[in-house]
């Protein structure tokens, strides 16, 4: 963590309550340089504070495209944002999900163990906390068209309407549905700019989707979405396990080496240090 994004992270809030907010100096030792990264965005994002809040522009946000050594659409399993990548974890020779949720997605996995822990205190039907369970971890992957990425990653193993609400949960992010809570983040007038429109294509998405039969599942994900999740919270991939062997069809082959239509996704999360 770079000392002067730390000393003054926004609005007053200093190194040392950002630490402490992480779990204290020991737990953020732990961290990797990715988890790190995700935390201070994420601070950044929570304590801009509304009142007074101002965002960028569509243009402003573009402008800052330059100034990267990185382009934001590529995931955290391929780069680092600050320092070098870290060394990974070698994989069972036959990988289940799990393994790739503890090994592979650490820097989306916390993310969505709070979304599926929301959606189970809210009584979401098992379906629903499984779809939020596994919803962003493509984004270790692919941040640009997540949903998409997620969707083609888990469709060979799950249900049609598990893989349907993954697909589009993204597209519905961007449109507000006042019956079931969703409200349109903060986060994403800062991500997009506060001109920000969807693009025509997204536009479609939403009008075919808001007249499927699934909307409802796609709109739960969003509506047990975290928008300034917790990076201190403690969860654990424990309680789900159960829920994983009933709604994910796990090869005896492995995972990436099963020839189905998503398996090489699967191998290049296996070893992304190959260089073909």
């Amino acid at each position: 963590m770079q000392s002067g994004a730390a000393e003054d992270i926004v609005g007053g809030i200093g190194r040392r309550a950002f630490i402490a907010s992480l779990g204290g100096a020991a737990a953020v030792a732990a961290m990797s340089a990715e988890a790190k990264a995700d935390a201070l965005e994420h601070a950044l994002a929570d304590n801009l504070g509304p009142v007074g809040r101002t965002f960028p522009s569509v243009a402003q946000v573009d402008a800052q495209i330059p100034t990267r050594h990185y382009r934001r659409g590529v995931g955290n399993v391929f780069i680092a944002e600050q320092g070098a990548v870290d060394v990974l974890a070698p994989m069972p020779e036959k990988p289940k999900l799990a393994d790739f949720i503890r090994l592979r997605f650490q820097s989306t996995s916390n993310h969505c163990l709070q979304s599926a822990t929301q959606a189970r205190k809210r009584n979401m039907d098992e379906d629903i906390v499984f779809a939020c369970l596994v919803h962003d971890l493509s984004m270790a992957m692919m941040r640009a068209n997540h949903g998409f990425w997620s969707a083609q990653l888990f469709e060979p193993y799950v249900s049609e309407k598990v893989a349907f609400a993954i697909r589009h949960h993204a597209a519905l992010r961007f449109f507000p549905d006042a019956e079931t809570g969703y409200t349109y983040p903060d986060i994403y007038r800062e991500m997009f700019g506060e001109d920000y429109v969807p693009p025509p294509h997204v536009q479609r998405e939403f009008a075919m989707v808001r007249k499927h039969r699934w909307y409802m599942a796609a709109r739960l994900v969003t509506v047990n979405d975290l928008y300034a999740f917790d990076p201190s919270a403690q969860v654990s991939l424990d309680p789900f396990e159960d829920v994983i062997g009933r709604h994910f069809r796990q090869p005896a082959e492995g995972l990436g080496f099963d020839s189905s239509p998503s398996a090489h996704m699967w191998r290049t999360l296996f070893n992304p240090d190959s260089p073909l």
